[in-house]
């Protein structure tokens, strides 16, 4: 296995060739991925490909997505520092721990009970306590906790769930992933007043957001791409 000095080479590497080459140029986000540790959220036995260009499996059928897409998307909600953020479906805590760099308050929702324990537990191993994870149906959000300066969805939608629109605060953007089950355009919407624009930013492939306002859970959904 590596060491922590050979794990953070390998991190910068992927900084610099996966991302930035890639076209991300926000220096806060690009930050934020050399300081999280990506291969802490991943098993151990896969901890050798923790820093390379694609998805991994976590378990329950689930991926940590690749890590170009965890910077585009965290980028795409052009945060500032002092915004609170919902993120539905926490997966293996990596995204929550990038945003947990960008924003002042992280809400993030898992529909698995055993996921959110592994991934509340590191992320209180790195001292994130601005994160707080919550079980539940990730496709109705949070209403408890709205408004939100920035909500991302890492889970694919046949369509864009009203009541993630209703939770964004005025000028605030939502990014998910929106199309059938196995491909979709990764979009951004903005709320202006009682209005929301949109943009398709690229073509991805998630796992289906299963819940009341998503899809229903199928044999065959565990699957993501990215």
């Amino acid at each position: 296995m590596f060491s922590s000095d050979e794990f953070e080479a390998q991190r910068e590497r992927m900084v610099q060739k996966q991302i930035a080459q890639r076209g991300v140029r926000d220096e806060r986000v690009l930050a934020a991925m050399r300081a999280v540790p990506r291969h802490l959220f991943i098993p151990e036995k896969q901890r050798q490909w923790a820093y390379s260009d694609g998805a991994l499996r976590i378990g329950m059928g689930q991926t940590i997505s690749q890590p170009y897409i965890v910077a585009l998307m965290s980028a795409a909600l052009r945060l500032k520092g002092d915004e609170k953020v919902l993120e539905v479906g926490t997966g293996s805590g990596y995204q929550a721990a990038i945003l947990a760099h960008l924003a002042a308050e992280v809400h993030t929702i898992e529909r698995h009970p055993s996921l959110a324990q592994k991934a509340c537990s590191v992320l209180k191993e790195l001292g994130l306590t601005n994160v707080h994870v919550h079980t539940g149906d990730g496709s109705l959000g949070l209403p408890d906790f709205a408004p939100y300066q920035g909500i991302i969805v890492t889970a694919a939608a046949p369509k864009v769930p009203q009541p993630l629109l209703h939770q964004l605060d005025e000028g605030a953007r939502l990014v998910i992933p929106v199309g059938d089950r196995y491909s979709q355009f990764l979009e951004v919407w903005q709320r202006k007043g009682g209005t929301f624009s949109n943009e398709a930013i690229t073509a991805v492939a998630f796992v289906p957001l299963v819940g009341r306002e998503g899809w229903e859970e199928k044999r065959g959904d565990h699957f993501r791409l990215w």
